[in-house]
C-alpha cells in the first residue's frame, strides 16, 4: 500500500530563540524530522518538541546535519567519510535518548540541509550517513530525495540493507535536473 507521510521539521529553537511554529503544526502532520542540535535545537528543545510528537501521535524521525548552528547547516563542510557517521551516530542518538524517556520509538532519519544535498550528490556522504544508521538501527528508514536526482542516495541505502523511504518539497522549487533551487534565489521556496 502506497501511503503519503506529511512530514514536517521541527525542534529548531534553541536557548531564546524560537523558530517555526511547531505547537501549531504539529496536530496537523504525520510524521517530524526533528532538529539534534548540530543545525538547531538543544536538548530541551529536543526534550520538549519529542514529547509533543508523541502526545499527537506524530512518527519521530532524527533530522542529522552538519555542526553548523550559525549557518543553520546550510553550509558545506569538508568532512571525512569517517566524521559524517560519527555526527550522524551522536545526532541520531541523542533523539533515540529522549524517544525512550517519552516511550516513543524513532522511526527515520532524514539528513539535513547541507549534508542531505550532498548525500544526494555524493557517493560517499550518502555511505557514510547509511552507515551511521545501521551502526545504530537497521531498522529505521532512510529518507531519500524522489525522482531521478535521488537514485544514488536510494541505492546506497538500499545496498546498506536500510529501508528507504522517498520525499518530494511541495514548498520548494526544483530546477529541470530535479534538484532543489539553491534558497539564495527568491523563487525558492514557494
Amino acid at each position: 500500500m502506497k501511503v503519503i507521510d506529511l512530514n514536517c521539521d521541527m525542534g529548531e529553537s534553541f536557548g531564546a530563540y524560537k523558530l517555526g511554529m511547531d505547537e501549531e503544526v504539529m496536530a496537523y502532520i504525520t510524521s517530524a524530522n526533528i532538529a539534534c542540535g548540530f543545525h538547531a535545537g538543544d536538548p530541551i528543545v529536543l526534550d520538549k518538541t519529542v514529547k509533543m510528537a508523541v502526545e499527537n501521535k506524530v512518527g519521530i524521525g532524527a533530522h542529522p546535519g552538519y555542526p553548523d548552528l550559525p549557518g543553520f547547516g546550510r553550509r558545506n563542510m569538508a568532512c571525512s567519510e569517517e566524521e559524517i557517521r560519527q555526527y550522524i551516530v551522536y545526532q541520531i542518538g541523542a533523539v533515540k535518548g529522549f524517544c525512550k524517556v517519552h516511550g516513543a520509538k524513532l522511526q527515520h532519519v532524514k539528513p539535513h540541509g547541507a549534508l542531505y544535498l550532498e548525500a544526494v550528490e555524493n557517493e560517499t556522504t550518502a555511505r557514510a550517513i547509511a552507515k551511521g544508521i545501521m551502526s545504530l538501527d537497521p531498522n529505521l528508514f532512510f529518507v531519500a530525495l524522489a525522482g531521478k536526482k535521488g537514485e544514488m542516495m536510494r541505492q546506497v541505502g538500499k545496498e546498506s540493507g536500510l529501508k528507504v523511504v522517498y520525499e518530494a518539497f511541495p514548498d520548494r522549487a526544483y530546477t529541470p535536473e530535479g534538484t532543489l533551487v539553491a534558497r539564495k534565489y527568491p523563487e525558492a521556496v514557494i
